[in-house]
């Protein structure tokens, strides 16, 4: 459609709605788009539609005005009630009367969102799954997917802008918190006695199949022993994640390991990160903060789509069990296993890995 992206090109919108509801790693894989928006369009107001849970990944980004909310929690409350606070939601993204909407989103109610928006240039993607007359009328433009299976996520998200004649090269994830989470960070530190540089490791993902195994973290925590860092242990407050950090705690030797674990929320995570010399971790939304924040991140990754969910940047080294052992297609996955696919990453290369950061 060339003569459509030529006037998409000429766009200058005042209001910009963007619709990504996934996951929160997603949410910060989402802000190579939103940054560029802001800098081809300084001027403009950019707002977002997400799940709820994810909201603070995006809450302090500076160059937001409005977030818009999907709570999933609604339909639990009854048809009536869901129902209401369905047509609150598409009030609220009418009032503001858009004239752009980028739907980076492949369910069937971004579409309808879309459409329902009024506003006039309206982009989605091609999806197969989603060809249809609904999915057609949700938008005026659907960029093509053919490629998705062979770049980054951060590379698909960024090539949405192409209609506008938006520069899709050279994207850059962020994450952003506020003073306030630095200071409670700063304090929560001084409270465990960690003085000086520190090393945050987050070994946990609500997938247990993303996971490493306890003592092979115990052992690289205690080989961190020699750099005089501090290890700082994080996780979210889910019983089982919490259970983990106790038990590497118990296996490690290294008396320089404190645990916050369940005592940040995600902007004060980011904090924490963005203060450290170092992030090991695994496939995760912690992970994505770390690249986002350009701290030095060594990520474990088992049966997952690397490709498209490595970290993003430079600044990081990626170990793939899949280059020590068979692993499962990523599809084939029951993501309700307790296997570890992780096991055979060797201890020592997770250790120079961080070496290689810690010592340049």
């Amino acid at each position: 459609m060339p003569n459509s992206e030529a006037k998409y090109a000429a766009l200058t919108p005042r209001r910009i709605l963007l619709i990504k509801l996934r996951h929160h790693g997603d949410m910060v894989l989402t802000t190579p788009v939103i940054n560029r928006l802001h800098q081809h369009y300084p001027d403009a107001e950019i707002d977002v539609l997400l799940y709820k849970e994810t909201r603070p990944i995006l809450s302090e980004h500076p160059a937001l005005t409005d977030i818009h909310v999907i709570d999933r929690s609604w339909k639990k409350k009854g048809i009536r009630y869901q129902m209401q606070q369905e047509l609150l939601l598409i009030k609220s993204i009418r009032a503001r009367q858009y004239d752009l909407v980028i739907n980076l989103a492949d369910q069937w109610r971004s579409a309808l969102l879309s459409m329902l928006s009024g506003a006039k240039v309206r982009l989605g993607f091609d999806f197969k799954k989603r060809r249809s007359v609904v999915w057609r009328v949700g938008h005026t433009h659907l960029v093509t997917t053919e490629n998705h299976s062979e770049l980054h996520t951060v590379e698909q998200n960024m090539s949405i802008l192409s209609p506008l004649g938006i520069s899709t090269e050279d994207a850059r994830t962020s994450m952003h918190y506020s003073e306030s989470d630095k200071a409670f960070c700063q304090q929560l530190l001084i409270k465990n006695q960690v003085t000086g540089g520190y090393i945050v490791i987050q070994p946990t993902s609500r997938w247990a199949f993303k996971c490493w195994d306890d003592d092979k973290f115990a052992s690289v925590i205690d080989a961190l022993g020699e750099t005089g860092l501090t290890v700082v242990m994080t996780a979210s407050p889910d019983k089982e994640e919490l259970e983990m950090v106790r038990k590497i705690q118990d296996l490690t030797h290294n008396p320089r390991v404190v645990s916050v674990a369940g005592q940040l929320s995600l902007t004060q995570l980011a904090a924490m990160i963005d203060g450290a010399k170092l992030f090991i971790g695994v496939d995760s939304a912690p992970m994505h903060m770390a690249a986002a924040l350009n701290t030095p991140c060594v990520a474990l990754f088992g049966p997952t789509k690397m490709q498209h969910w490595r970290p993003w940047g430079n600044n990081n080294t990626t170990l793939w069990a899949g280059d020590y052992a068979p692993l499962p297609a990523p599809d084939s996955i029951d993501t309700k296993t307790r296997h570890r696919y992780l096991h055979a990453i060797p201890v020592n290369d997770v250790i120079d890995a961080a070496r290689s950061y810690l010592h340049d």
